[in-house]
């Protein structure tokens, strides 16, 4: 897939006049024409390669610099943002984001910033909001992460033979641990406790084998990539702990996936499968949920994987988890998911993948096409929940799990935000009308729906 263009125009124009400079003087030395400079700031032309170490050079500048628009997670971010019910009768479409984030990116960072100042102080200062924001900021690909992961799973040899026993071995060997599984009656509250007295890494024996791979990783990846997971953890400037424990928690999952599934090898794999999810599953020896997590993250530069999204729901259509990655996707930014949805047909088929092509209501934009795959997994204690991907329609043709499935949008299945940001008229599995909407009645008929509404 290719890398998307440079669009730095404001960010040029500053530190030319910053620096004092006429847009003459700064092409001279950065070796390009005053016409071609002016097309840069005007953002009629993207930076190159060799500008952006033009610019590096000559003027001392973090290249990082020039991608502003990453402190609100770029476009997705504003369109997260732009998907608030207040905004929702002005159709704004991701061609606008990206030219309001190309022309004034400032402008937009001071929109995001005074939006989620803004918000609701029980939402502002969740922990998990804030992680899960700094998550987006990243779009969940961590590239040293997952190359040093990478590194490791080769040194391990973990493409050849048993994943689990060399896992185990790295743990015996280096950190002088052994693993044991014990009884569930002896860890009734966790699923992994390390011992250091008794040097044993305890797994509960309620851990299918996928799950103890996956902990015996996790394991490696506390212990072995300490350091850089909280240097990134310290660069989130969390002004709560619990929000910065929740990320660096993340990002130990995310090791351990990477070392499950190391980079080149899976993305091999699924590119030769057609993202084939139950033939990863058992090649890679990971459940669903792992195999989920692992599919928004595969956005290394000149080796993209395709920009799936990620979401887990109970069976009240909560949302625990969700990760747009590269996907761009708005669908999961509500409190509530909508009941026409199959990814709450999966608590009735439970183990299937219930495939469903769906656009999204745009509430006055175009409407989004995506094709989504929902399959539930089972927690402790028998809890349940369903775990869903999502790709755009015009990407999943090739996919495995697109086989019979129509992606025409005219067949697509229309949903919502959940009812209360939903705008489709005609529901009948509505519950309550949107916010803010007018309600129509009439006395001389009554609807196959319980509310009329207005816009």
């Amino acid at each position: 897939m290719v890398e998307s263009a440079l669009f730095a125009g404001a960010a040029i124009r500053r530190l030319r006049k910053r620096e004092g400079l006429t847009q003459a003087a700064m092409a001279a030395r950065l070796a390009i024409s005053p016409s071609y400079l002016n097309l840069i700031e005007r953002n009629q032309r993207p930076l190159s390669a060799r500008v952006v170490l033009q610019v590096a050079e000559q003027f001392d500048f973090d290249p990082r610099a020039l991608r502003e628009d990453s402190s609100i997670g770029g476009i997705d971010g504003l369109a997260r943002r732009m998907a608030d019910e207040r905004f929702a009768d002005l159709g704004i479409d991701r061609d606008e984001l990206g030219e309001f984030l190309s022309a004034a990116p400032q402008v937009a960072a001071a929109f995001a910033r005074l939006y989620d100042n803004a918000a609701p102080a029980e939402r502002r200062d969740d922990p998990t909001d804030a992680a899960r924001r700094e998550i987006e900021r990243w779009r969940n690909h961590f590239a040293d992460l997952d190359a040093a992961a990478e590194a490791l799973a080769d040194e391990l040899r973990l493409s050849r033979g048993d994943t689990y026993a060399a896992l185990a071995d790295r743990l015996r060997e280096r950190h002088q641990l052994a693993i044991r599984v014990l009884p569930r009656e002896v860890l009734p509250d966790a699923l992994r406790r390390l011992d250091l007295h008794a040097r044993q890494l305890q797994l509960n024996e309620m851990l299918d084998p996928a799950s103890r791979t996956f902990q015996a990783a996790l394991q490696i990846a506390l212990l072995e990539f300490r350091g850089e997971i909280a240097s990134l953890g310290a660069s989130g400037n969390f002004s709560d702990p619990a929000a910065r424990s929740l990320f660096e928690r993340h990002l130990t999952g995310y090791v351990a996936a990477a070392l499950v599934m190391p980079y080149g090898r899976f993305l091999r794999a699924c590119e030769s499968t057609g993202y084939d999810f139950p033939v990863l599953m058992r090649r890679f020896g990971v459940g669903f949920e792992q195999l989920a997590h692992r599919l928004t993250t595969l956005q290394r530069v000149g080796q993209r994987g395709l920009p799936f999204f990620m979401a887990r729901i109970d069976r009240a259509g909560q949302f625990s988890k969700r990760f747009a990655g590269a996907s761009g996707a708005t669908l999961l930014e509500s409190d509530d998911s909508c009941p026409l949805w199959h990814a709450h047909l999966a608590f009735e088929r439970p183990g299937e993948l219930c495939v469903q092509a769906v656009l999204q209501d745009g509430a006055g934009a175009a409407p989004a096409h995506w094709l989504t795959v929902a399959r539930t997994v089972q927690g402790r204690d028998g809890a349940r929940f369903a775990v869903v991907l999502g790709i755009e329609a015009s990407l999943a043709s090739d996919l495995a799990a697109a086989r019979g499935i129509s992606l025409r949008p005219e067949d697509a299945t229309l949903i919502g935000l959940g009812c209360s940001r939903c705008h489709v008229h005609g529901c009948v599995q509505r519950s309550q009308p949107p916010r803010g909407a007018v309600l129509q009645f009439s006395s001389l008929e009554q609807g196959i729906t319980p509310f009329r509404f207005a816009g």
